[in-house]
């Protein structure tokens, strides 16, 4: 009911060298490997050109980079490598792989002056003391029991699977770092915790490690305002203000695959380095984004622009920076208009590069004032002469999660002043997404007006906007495109309850229970309209009834502790706010409820369980 309320490195592959291995050692004057090219090498190449990680061969020894040296020079004369997408800008960004211009000439003569090795500062194989791990030795480790076997599908596969956090108290995580498992199949992954039973026992009930669903369970979440994930070429990093990991928490890893050809399967087994301090972090980071829910490109465009802003609330420090698109993406631009009418390049990118996205974090903090507008503008490409366009001929592409589909995001991570700056800049940036999604439910309904489940959305999104006589009408028009849609019918009631039109909700609540016998949620909300109107037996026949449908539906458990404390059945009542309590720990109502409970129940004399 949640519309109620790959990679492998692309290079230019060339003939062969044929260079030939030098006689004898160099002389001092002429460029050599030993003393020129290793160094280059071994701090951008090496790091990913080894075994274990991405790159496809290794660039270790003089023979393995002699063997390369022309397919070498040329990836680097076009900056295709070290893949480093973002142009050098007014604000350094940390561990830039940008190769310098004498960087450049510096390999290419050494390969046209026939690659000599030298011998003056001999350049020994470099060791990588951490191994797999960029970051260094994990403090603990997280890894699927089991691989998941992904067999071909006519669609993208999304799954999560759930990893368990072996910790007896509370720790800070400093950096993650994820490795996918198979970047061949892999398009993304998005990180969010879970401290609730939710995640683990849909993972139970499923035969196969991990769930379906582009979204997360119930109760799993991003943690502390953290947008966590991998994309292709992200470097890890450590974080400049740790993250809060609770006890009994799972880990929760929502993958976007890309199934295999057909007659083929894939392995996939990610895992996740976490690295803790026990240093709590005296401000809190927060990640929010700009982009366009309304993408819509025509087929054959090749310059089809998309432009967002927002204007801050707050003064803040601009952390880090991370644009994301797929396929189509051609060049990305984020500025800032300061207070003054001052215009600066936060991040400018004029050949994006699906494969090699990263997340950008600034050598200093950038401080914004309050009024300063941050604004994106993304191009795409959707023309034959597009090489990296996935579809021959082009086709029309709108936004969307699939790797068919297109997306234009900015995401920036902040640290404002104080808790009550965060609490503003959530505020601003929640009611803008509001807006965001409404009109992109409302073109959604342009595009096909007799789809009963389309309306149905826009209704979430003005109910979500508070908008509720427009949430009313786009209900009734999604329940007579479709009349036993339960959900336009329980939304429907949801809307008019919050109308305080109770007597009125009943009839398409009942309706929807009719249509949707097995549905907790339908049970829950017509137990809340039943209360209303003083029916308290009913409303607890019903509740009772979603609690046997749904034993881990914490929202009929904590009702349905109320209705019965409600009536003096005190002992019943705390059973199901424990529940409550358990399956949804951060419940704040739940968690008073059975506070108030136990008081009433230690007042009368009864001894506590």
């Amino acid at each position: 009911m949640r519309a109620m309320v790959v990679t492998t490195i692309a290079l230019s592959v060339l003939v062969g060298s044929a260079c030939r291995r030098p006689a004898s050692r160099s002389s001092t004057a002429e460029l050599t490997f030993d003393r020129d090219i290793a160094p280059i090498v071994h701090a951008r190449c090496s790091p990913c050109h080894r075994p274990g990680q991405i790159g496809p061969f290794s660039l270790l020894t003089y023979e393995d980079v002699r063997g390369r040296a022309r397919q070498i020079a040329d990836v680097v004369s076009r900056r295709v490598m070290p893949p480093w997408l973002p142009d050098a800008g007014e604000f350094p960004l940390v561990n830039a792989r940008r190769l310098s211009a004498a960087e450049i000439e510096r390999i290419v003569e050494w390969v046209k002056s026939g690659s000599a090795e030298g011998a003056d500062v001999p350049q020994h194989t470099p060791e990588f003391p951490h191994g797999e791990w960029q970051l260094g030795t994990p403090d603990l480790i997280l890894e699927l029991p089991e691989p998941y076997r992904l067999e071909h599908a006519a669609e993208d596969v999304f799954r999560n699977f759930v990893l368990s956090v072996p910790l007896s108290a509370p720790r800070f995580v400093r950096g993650m770092e994820l490795q996918p498992g198979n970047t061949h199949v892999v398009h993304h992954i998005t990180i969010g915790v879970d401290t609730t039973s939710g995640s683990r026992d849909l993972e139970r009930d499923d035969p196969q490690p991990g769930f379906d669903g582009a979204m997360f369970a119930e109760g799993a979440h991003s943690p502390d305002n953290h947008a966590l994930g991998w994309t292709p070429g992200m470097t890890p990093a450590m974080e400049a203000a740790p993250w809060k990991l609770e006890p009994n928490t799972d880990l929760i890893l929502q993958l976007h695959m890309i199934p295999p050809p057909a007659g083929e399967i894939a392995t996939v087994r990610p895992r996740v380095g976490l690295f803790f301090t026990d240093a709590a972090p005296d401000r809190q980071t927060v990640d929010f984004k700009l982009g366009s829910k309304t993408i819509d490109i025509p087929p054959g465009a090749a310059n089809h622009v998309i432009e967002d802003s927002f204007k801050l609330p707050i003064d803040l420090q601009l952390l880090g920076i991370y644009p994301h698109a797929h396929y189509l993406g051609k060049e990305l631009l984020a500025t800032v208009t300061l207070p003054d009418g001052t215009t600066k390049p936060l991040i400018a990118i004029h050949d994006w590069n699906f494969r090699w996205q990263d997340q950008y974090r600034f050598a200093s903090p950038v401080a914004l004032p309050r009024g300063s507008v941050i604004a994106m503008r993304y191009t795409y490409d959707n023309s034959a002469g597009n090489p990296r366009n996935p579809s021959r001929p082009p086709r029309r592409v709108r936004y969307g999660p699939l790797a068919s589909d297109e997306m234009g995001d900015l995401w920036l991570r902040v640290l404002p002043a104080t808790a009550s700056d965060a609490a503003v800049l959530a505020a601003t940036y929640q009611a803008i997404e509001r807006a965001k999604n409404v009109t992109a439910a409302e073109a959604n309904v342009r595009e096909a007006p007799r789809d009963a489940a389309r309306h149905n959305v826009l209704g979430v999104r003005y109910l979500e906007d508070r908008r509720l006589e427009a949430a009313q009408r786009a209900f009734e028009t999604a329940i007579r495109l479709a009349p036993n849609d339960a959900e336009a019918l329980h939304n429907l009631g949801q809307c008019l309850r919050v109308q305080g039109q109770s007597a009125v909700a009943l009839a398409p609540l009942e309706r929807a229970a009719r249509v949707a016998p097995g549905n907790a949620q339908i049970r829950t909300s017509l137990a809340d309209v039943l209360e209303d109107l003083g029916r308290t037996e009913a409303a607890i026949s019903q509740l009772r009834r979603a609690v046997a449908l749904d034993p881990r539906f914490a929202d009929a458990h904590n009702n349905l502790g109320a209705a019965l404390a409600a009536q003096g059945k005190i002992d019943e009542a705390i059973g199901h706010f424990e529940a409550a309590v358990r399956l949804r720990p951060g419940d704040a109502d739940a968690a008073r409820n059975l506070d108030q409970a136990r008081a009433v129940q230690a007042a009368a004399g009864t001894k506590l369980p």
